[in-house]
C-alpha cells in the first residue's frame, strides 16, 4: 500500500469514527406500551402516563395536506395533553413554583384551545 493510499484510508475511517450514531427506531407501539399505567407506578407516573396516551390518541394520525388545519388541529390534542399533564402535577405536585405554572398552563391552554376551536369551526373543520 502507497503511503497516499494508507493517509486516505485513515483519513476516510476518521471521517466515519466522527459521525454521530444513528438512533435506533422506536416501534411506536412499544412506545404506546412504555406508557401504560403499571400497577407499581405512583399517582402521578399513571397520571402521566395517561394524560400522553390521551394526548397521543388526540392528535389526528391523517393529515389533510392543509398546513394550517393540520396545525390546528394537532396542537389541539398537544394542548389538551399539557392541560392533563398540568392537572397531575395540581392533584400531586408540592412545589409551589410548579403548582403555579400549571395552573398558568391550564388557563392558557384553555384559552388557546378556545381560539383553535373557532378557527377550526369557521373552516368547516
Amino acid at each position: 500500500m502507497t503511503l497516499i493510499s494508507l493517509s486516505s484510508a485513515l483519513a476516510v475511517t476518521a471521517a466515519i469514527a466522527q459521525q454521530p450514531a444513528t438512533k435506533p427506531v422506536m416501534d411506536p407501539a412499544m412506545h404506546m406500551k412504555m406508557m401504560q399505567p403499571a400497577a407499581s407506578d405512583s399517582a402521578s407516573t399513571k397520571g402521566y402516563k395517561e394524560s400522553m396516551m390521551g394526548m397521543m390518541q388526540a392528535m389526528p394520525m391523517t393529515f389533510t395536506g392543509d398546513a394550517d388545519i393540520d396545525f390546528m388541529m394537532q396542537m389541539k390534542g398537544h394542548h389538551q395533553g399539557a392541560i392533563a399533564m398540568a392537572k397531575v402535577e395540581l392533584a400531586n405536585g408540592k412545589d409551589p413554583q410548579a403548582k403555579k405554572l400549571a395552573t398558568e398552563i391550564v388557563a392558557a391552554q384553555e384559552k388557546e384551545i378556545a381560539v383553535i376551536d373557532t378557527w377550526l369551526k369557521s373552516k368547516g373543520k
